[in-house]
C-alpha cells in the first residue's frame, strides 16, 4: 500500500527539481539534459493516469527528492531556491483564480504538444514556444516571479527561454501538488509524514 503523502512528495520534488535547473541555468548558462526533459515532458502530460506518469517515474526525480529531504531535515540552506519555490506556489494560487488565463495556458499547451511529440520537449523550437506561452500568460500576473543569476547569461535569449519554460514546468508541479491536497501547512504539521513518504522513494 502506498504512503498517503507519496504523490504530494513527488509533486514537490518535481517543483524543486525544475527550479534547481532554473537556478543552475541562471548562474552558469548550463542545464542537465535529463532533468530538463523530465520537467518539460511533464508539462504536456496533462491527462496522465497518476503522479508517477507525469514525471516519467520516481527515479527521474532523484535530485528533487533529495533536495526535499535536505529541506525537511536541515532547513532550506539554498535560500534563493526556497524563495523561488515560494514565489511559484504563490503564483499557482493567483493563476488558478484566473479561469480565462488557465484556459489560455491549456489551449497553448495543446497547440504546442504536436511539435513536442515530433521534435522532443527540449528542442529549441519547443522551448521557445513554451517560453512565449509563459511570457504571454503567467508573466502578466503580479508580482512576477523574479529569477536572479549571472547577468551575462540572463541577457541571452536562449537562457531566458529555458528559464521561462522551466517555470511553466514548476507551475505544473505546483498545480498538481495542490490538486493532491498539498498545502503550505504540510511543512508545519506534516513534516514527519512527508519524511516517511520520502523513505519509500529513490535516493
Amino acid at each position: 500500500m502506498s504512503h498517503p503523502y507519496r504523490d504530494r512528495v513527488l509533486a514537490l520534488a518535481g517543483l524543486l527539481q525544475a527550479l534547481a535547473q532554473v537556478r543552475q541555468i541562471a548562474e552558469t548558462g548550463q542545464s542537465s539534459q535529463a532533468q530538463m526533459q523530465t520537467a518539460l515532458d511533464s508539462v504536456f502530460r496533462i491527462d496522465a493516469p497518476d503522479t508517477d506518469a507525469v514525471f516519467g517515474g520516481a527515479e527521474a526525480l532523484r535530485v528533487g527528492l533529495n533536495q526535499l529531504r535536505e529541506t525537511l531535515a536541515r532547513g532550506n540552506r539554498d535560500e534563493a531556491l526556497g524563495r523561488l519555490a515560494l514565489a511559484v506556489l504563490q503564483l499557482e494560487r493567483r493563476f488558478l483564480r484566473q479561469r480565462p488565463l488557465t484556459d489560455r495556458v491549456q489551449t497553448g499547451l495543446r497547440q504546442i504538444a504536436p511539435r513536442a511529440e515530433q521534435l522532443g520537449s527540449t528542442h529549441p523550437d519547443v522551448i521557445r514556444d513554451l517560453a512565449r506561452l509563459y511570457a504571454d500568460t503567467l508573466s502578466t500576473l503580479r508580482p512576477r516571479v523574479m529569477v536572479q543569476g549571472n547577468p551575462h547569461y540572463l541577457g541571452q535569449a536562449s537562457v531566458v527561454a529555458e528559464i521561462r519554460a522551466l517555470l511553466l514546468a514548476a507551475l505544473r508541479a505546483a498545480v498538481l501538488w495542490r490538486q493532491l491536497g498539498g498545502s503550505l501547512w504540510d511543512f508545519v504539521f506534516a513534516r514527519r509524514q512527508m519524511a516517511a513518504a520520502l523513505d519509500t522513494l529513490p535516493r
